[in-house]
């Protein structure tokens, strides 16, 4: 499919409601309003296509980078490119899934998420984060810094309370995610939440809460998803 074909499809499917909700949670204009199972329908159609992905992202249209991060070929996806699309991920489900996700699956997503952590602009501060979730979610043990992760947790620790907004709520995700998918940081991923306790985020008015990472954590083990890694982050 060409781009054109593409966002001629993503205008046939938008709905001015879903777009209402959708710029409630942070998504940002110009964009359609497309559910995420019409995007899988293109999804399903194009499959991989690195090319198609990095242009249709480069139309700045918020469904049209979201579907951009479905179909990306992660392993073909450069330093350049993911450097250009954090700086572009001005949405919150951009930044926080779409570019963390695509990151994740690349030869550079620690690099780069060590990077990010440190900008002073939120979103790209949450791409970090949100990277280093997909990462330990997604990555076995053995291929993880596990010491470097022990400094991340403390850092959490550290800084949550004065980070930015949207930032507090992607450091709690990531205290999360370590203590329910790599085992050996569990104790350590409980402790840093009974010390960090309750996490402000300004929602925005809709009924999204932050999470409470310890009996999150606890309510993943008892679910059996201790230790175990996802197979795919993208949804």
């Amino acid at each position: 499919m060409t781009v054109k074909e593409v966002m001629t499809e993503l205008e046939s499917y938008g709905e001015p409601n879903i777009k209402k909700i959708l710029m409630k949670h942070g998504v940002k204009e110009p964009l359609f309003g497309v559910k995420v199972e019409k995007l899988k329908i293109i999804e399903k159609k194009v499959k991989k296509d690195y090319q198609l992905a990095k242009d249709l992202y480069a139309t700045g249209n918020a469904d049209a980078m979201y579907l951009a991060g479905l179909i990306a070929d992660d392993a073909k996806m450069t330093k350049e490119d993911l450097q250009t699309w954090v700086k572009g991920a001005t949405s919150d489900n951009i930044c926080g899934y779409t570019v963390p996700w695509v990151a994740a699956g690349s030869r550079f997503g620690f690099e780069l998420a060590m990077e990010w952590i440190g900008s002073d602009v939120e979103n790209i501060a949450v791409a970090g984060w949100n990277t280093f979730g997909g990462l330990v979610s997604l990555k076995p043990d053995s291929e993880l810094d596990i010491p470097a992760y022990k400094k991340l947790i403390t850092q959490v620790v550290k800084n949550i309370h004065s980070a930015k907004n949207r930032e507090r709520y992607a450091m709690n995700s990531f205290i999360i995610c370590v203590g329910t998918y790599v085992a050996s940081l569990t104790d350590e991923a409980k402790k840093a939440a009974e010390k960090i306790g309750k996490v402000s985020v300004e929602m925005n008015g809709t009924a999204c809460k932050v999470p409470d990472a310890g009996p999150y954590i606890d309510k993943a083990i008892s679910k059996g998803q201790h230790g175990k890694k996802k197979k795919v982050l993208k949804c």
